[in-house]
């Protein structure tokens, strides 16, 4: 019989108490001690999604993660994604693949259709791998939705895993939020906890008294980790954050980026949000475009409805008068499509609207394709031999008209004066695209490569972890 890897679990007790961010530092934490680590999530709720070399789509969080454990993504490692349309209409990817049969199934029901996925994954890992570290998502005390959790605690009790539970202090009510959840948990799920971790703390640790006594006596589960705030170039959860960071320099340019009702990918501006001289603003209203020196239209889950916001709050329309004032305009997929005279939907892909008027920025139309593209991507701008490293998501073929001119190679993105159109996620995080981007508004860009300061970052927390959880007593609950 095949023998099974050890399993840690980090489990919350809330959304956003930073299970994604402890779960990357714990594994590069037992990479760098030599260990081959495999991350794990059953399923992610996320419009943020990247692309693995074979192809197949999965959840950024566990794309960073597997960065973290220094291994290749693989899907296994997110079998299932859901990718929200609506308020209660997602798009399911399972195995790294769109499955539009699964879209109109109750949430409640999925369950029959999907665990089988997340268990062969789980195990096959688990064969392969020397150890699993599984993120939880939302809560485990969800107690409505026991019965058709994929996700928590019956991956916990499947994989027999050592669990932590985290709580984010820095929002009030740990201590309460620690306790209920032990208290929603079944016996068997209370025999799994390893150790309780109170992450995101700040202040002086001599506040919090004898509360950790208190709560141990109450449920004889130890607190194995109070996690100081810790700010890095790196997301928390499934998204990354909103905020840039303070900046000790003057910005020279104001970079606007439209935050759309169904934006996605927006996860690939993280390394502009941390140039120095640069303020990246998300637009929400027409004020917020004032002063931009650069607009940029991001990814989008349902390009026709993101269209329509833009023109019914005017923004469509400040996009048109920066566009002739001479500001540089730049679309990303559907970011792209938007950009063009028009999207033809007749087999109805994201809208009942068989034509849809675009902004009219670029000469170019999209034909809305079933078939969904993604793929890892290597171009080049034209007129350069630099190669640039980013994936495409997305459905429907663009294509230009004499209007237009290639700005990337492979018909991939095309440019109309100083507005951009580009099929491909993550040029930002290629240097020299990003440098010269930014020359164009007269500003300085870092020369530091992103996945090099992602990398140091990660050994940051992985040292945080290290200094502040009590990494022997997890470790020889693991046997390692």
């Amino acid at each position: 019989m095949t023998s099974l890897s050890p399993t840690l679990m980090i489990q919350g007790c809330t959304s956003n108490a930073g299970k994604s961010y402890l779960t990357s530092g714990f594994c590069r934490y037992f990479a760098n001690k030599g260990l081959r680590v495999a991350p794990f999530k059953a399923q992610n709720m996320s419009n943020n999604a990247g692309v693995t070399p074979r192809g197949l789509e999965m959840g950024r969080a566990q794309l960073l993660q597997a960065q973290a454990a220094k291994v290749t993504p693989d899907v296994r490692m997110n079998p299932v994604l859901l990718k929200p349309e609506a308020d209660t209409l997602s798009q399911v990817v399972v195995m790294g693949e769109a499955r539009p049969d699964l879209k109109q199934i109750p949430w409640m029901e999925r369950k029959s259709f999907l665990w089988e996925s997340v268990q062969e994954s789980l195990h096959s890992l688990m064969t392969e791998f020397d150890l699993v570290i599984i993120e939880g998502a939302g809560s485990p005390a969800e107690i409505n939705l026991r019965e058709a959790d994929i996700v928590n605690m019956s991956v916990a009790l499947e994989a027999q895993a050592k669990v932590l539970l985290a709580a984010d202090i820095d929002h009030g009510g740990a201590f309460a939020h620690l306790l209920g959840t032990w208290h929603c948990l079944e016996q068997n799920e209370k025999d799994l906890l390893l150790g309780f971790l109170l992450n995101k703390f700040r202040g002086d640790p001599k506040l919090l008294g004898n509360a950790m006594d208190w709560l141990e006596e109450r449920t004889h589960v130890p607190t194995l980790g109070v996690v100081p705030m810790l700010r890095l170039a790196l997301p928390e959860e499934d998204a990354f954050s909103l905020t840039p960071e303070v900046k000790e320099s003057v910005a020279k340019a104001k970079v606007a980026i439209i935050m759309t009702p169904f934006i996605s990918n927006f996860d690939e501006f993280d390394s502009l949000l941390h140039e120095p001289n640069i303020e990246v603003v998300w637009v929400k209203e027409l004020a917020d475009l004032e002063g931009a020196d650069a607009v940029i239209l991001a990814g989008s889950k349902q390009v026709a409805n993101d269209l329509d916001y833009l023109k019914r709050s005017g923004l469509a329309s400040k996009i048109h008068k920066l566009a002739v004032q001479g500001v540089m305009i730049l679309g990303i997929c559907g970011g792209f499509q938007m950009l063009g005279t028009s999207i033809q939907d007749g087999d109805e892909v994201e809208s009942a609207t068989t034509e849809i008027l675009g902004l009219g920025l670029l000469d170019v139309q999209t034909q809305m394709k079933a078939r969904k593209v993604t793929r890892q991507s290597t171009v080049k701008l034209v007129n350069s031999s630099i190669a640039l490293k980013g994936y495409e998501i997305h459905h429907g073929e663009t294509l230009a008209g004499g209007g237009v001119r290639a700005f990337l190679s492979d018909g991939l993105g095309f440019q109309q004066g100083n507005v951009t159109g580009v099929y491909v996620h993550g040029l930002f995080d290629n240097t020299s695209f990003r440098v010269e981007w930014l020359e164009r508004l007269g500003v300085e860009g870092s020369v530091e490569g992103w996945l090099e300061r992602t990398n140091i970052e990660l050994d940051k927390l992985a040292n945080h972890l290290s200094t502040h959880c009590d990494m022997q007593s997890i470790e020889k609950a693991l046997n390692l």
